[in-house]
């Protein structure tokens, strides 16, 4: 049962139906089409942004690798909240790990299933994993948008109290305190910013020419940015504080930070890949 109205005010929360619509038995909600929109649009720009020169990736490629990508974000994100979030509970109900329609998914996990599919897809096509991995860099932050930003309509992944914070919100599936709204954080860092810095800097050749480097700025952007979110974000109910002082976000996200940091020194130190201005 929900606590007494709040005294202080806060920003209402829209009032916006999980359940996008409905087609008879069909019920297609929000948290799908933000899946099925990132994964269109991101197959979009990768038809795009693998012929910019040195072209690395043709539009069948493209083509053939949104199933392997779709296969990798679901099963990986799946697992990836089993194992990271809430093993003991699956343990216990093990039916319930292929329930994907109930919730429960981890970008890190996500993360992961896409790097696998990757590797194994560069290696059968004959295609540089690290350019192919430059390219998803770049695409990735949009999915992270969508996700979030449904997220915020489903009410889940709220914030912590902020009863001085003027944007505060009283979100209907936690209490009637006030509320960082933490998933649009989330949507304008590791989606937004994320989207800007990586694109400005695909289109620098010397950066492109530099494989790796911009995987390094993705992973590294992105673990810093959930790093920081973390700490206006309310901890996952059945894990809270570990350690007392740190959540299993920002537990994961210190590889990815440390991960980005030596990919970045990686493409640095090593010579290009090719050389701007000279035929690919």
């Amino acid at each position: 049962m929900l606590a007494a109205a709040p005294t202080l005010a806060a920003v209402p929360f829209p009032a916006i139906d999980p359940v996008a619509f409905e087609i008879g038995p069909l019920v297609i909600r929000w948290y799908a089409l933000a899946y099925i929109g990132g994964l269109v649009l991101g197959w979009w720009m990768l038809r795009r942004l693998g012929r910019t020169p040195p072209a690395v990736l043709t539009a069948e490629q493209a083509d053939d690798f949104l199933v392997w990508a779709t296969l990798g974000v679901v099963l990986g994100g799946r697992l990836g909240y089993v194992l990271f979030y809430n093993l003991p509970y699956y343990l216990d109900h093990p039916a319930e790990i292929a329930m994907v329609w109930q919730g429960g998914m981890a970008f890190h996990g996500g993360f992961l299933g896409v790097v696998i599919a990757l590797l194994i897809f560069c290696r059968r096509k004959g295609i540089p994993p690290l350019a192919m991995g430059d390219l998803l860099a770049c695409i990735a932050p949009i999915g992270l948008f969508f996700g979030r930003i449904a997220n915020f309509i489903n009410g889940e992944l709220y914030g912590r109290p902020a009863p001085d914070v003027p944007w505060a919100m009283v979100f209907p599936t936690a209490d009637a305190q006030p509320r960082h709204p933490s998933q649009l954080y989330e949507a304008a860092l590791e989606g937004l910013v994320l989207f800007a810095v990586t694109m400005i800097l695909f289109r620098v050749a010397a950066v492109r020419a530099r494989r790796g480097a911009l995987i390094g700025v993705f992973m590294t952007g992105y673990g810093l940015a959930r790093f920081v979110v973390e700490y206006f974000r309310e901890p996952d109910p059945q894990l809270g504080y570990l350690f007392g002082v740190i959540t299993m976000g920002q537990i994961l996200s210190l590889p990815m930070i440390l991960a980005g940091l030596a990919f970045l020194a990686w493409a640095w130190y090593r010579p290009p890949a090719w050389r701007p201005g000279a035929p690919a």
